[in-house]
């Protein structure tokens, strides 16, 4: 994989399960891009597994994969959030979140049962998962005078950035969005228009 793709999954929810000793640990995967998108869906299963002992979660953000965090939710310290960070971690995902809902059974498990617990739930919720390979990409705004446009729109259908935005006026301005090995490239044919 070059230096300007990642790992991650779909849209769609991956749902994983596991239970030992009648305790159930439900473990949803979710495709997120912010911290404010974690923090919204461990609420929303706080408050939907009201009744459950621990809610458990890790997350690994951005291309580079620097920011993440484990949350352990009252369970040993390392026995949950851990051992599903792993889990994103041995698959090299990043802009992932796996929630765990543990359902106490009245027997403890352990510590070597609990990390075995929440690492098989997260690896069941990331087998239902489709993992894509996505494109670090790098945005760009380009100004220029209306009578360019043409030049302008035969760049873009050359080097293929996605358009994310246009507005034709006197002075025009396109938003462009293309991968970060390739922005350079784009920038420098964009600053060769305003001088031919």
């Amino acid at each position: 994989m070059s230096s300007d793709e990642f790992l991650t999954i779909t849209d769609s929810v991956g749902e994983g399960f596991y239970s030992e000793k009648r305790s159930k640990f439900l473990a949803y995967a979710h495709h997120v891009c912010t911290i404010d998108e974690v923090k919204r869906i461990v609420a929303d299963y706080r408050s939907k597994y009201y009744d459950a002992r621990h809610v458990c979660y890790a997350y690994m953000l951005g291309a580079e994969r620097k920011e993440f965090r484990a949350n352990d939710d009252g369970e040993p310290s390392s026995t949950a959030g851990k051992p599903i960070l792993g889990q994103i971690n041995s698959r090299e995902l990043t802009d992932v979140l796996i929630v765990v809902v543990r359902y106490y059974g009245g027997v403890n498990l352990g510590t070597g049962g609990l990390i075995v617990a929440y690492r098989s739930a997260a690896a069941d919720a990331l087998e239902h998962c489709e993992v894509v390979t996505r494109q670090v990409e790098e945005t760009i705004v380009y100004e220029y005078p209306y009578v360019m446009t043409n030049d302008v729109m035969r760049v873009v259908k050359e080097l293929s950035p996605r358009i994310l935005s246009q507005s034709f006026d006197n002075t025009c301005t396109i938003t462009l969005s293309i991968r970060k090995s390739e922005a350079d490239r784009l920038r420098n044919r964009l600053a060769k228009l305003s001088f031919e």
